[in-house]
């Protein structure tokens, strides 16, 4: 379950598709089967099947995995409040891994300042049972006038 988690307002009241539109372009996410299931002003979701195939040699999905899905859920939060004419880029993020992740993953990004140019953000990884598996904090930086199309 999830709750309206800001108060934010979008620049573009078709931020929701614009979002969906750039989700579906990216190879990566579609590599390793990531779904986005929740787009809200300021906060998504990202859903991942547990697969053998995205995990190191102990059986646990890489955390190499967990950044890219906190990282496009937290992009996709900030993108979601940006203006249409605009994109970003990620300028850094820390994660922190703190549980094993042994299953299907749910990565949850949620703006917690916009900027004119840099928004800071907050993933977070949890696993159905409950089971915190990270936490990230990010920085991006707006595009403006740089919008998130095809070349």
């Amino acid at each position: 379950m999830h709750a309206q988690h800001t108060q934010f307002q979008p620049k573009d009241p078709a931020y929701a598709a614009r979002v969906r539109a750039s989700f579906a372009r990216q190879k990566a996410m579609n590599l390793i089967g990531a779904r986005l299931t929740v787009v809200e002003p300021g906060y998504t979701e990202i859903a991942l099947a547990y697969r053998d195939d995205l995990t190191q040699q102990k059986g646990f999905v890489h955390g190499g995995i967990l950044g890219m899905i906190a990282d496009s859920a937290c992009g996709y939060a900030a993108y979601s409040l940006m203006p249409a004419t605009s994109s970003l880029v990620t300028v850094e993020y820390k994660i922190n891994i703190l549980a094993p992740a042994q299953g299907d993953l749910v990565a949850r990004g949620q703006v917690i300042r916009p900027g004119r140019t840099l928004t800071v953000t907050r993933g977070e990884i949890y696993m159905p049972d409950g089971t915190h598996v990270a936490s990230m904090q990010q920085t991006l930086m707006m595009l403006a006038g740089t919008p998130n199309t095809p070349a």
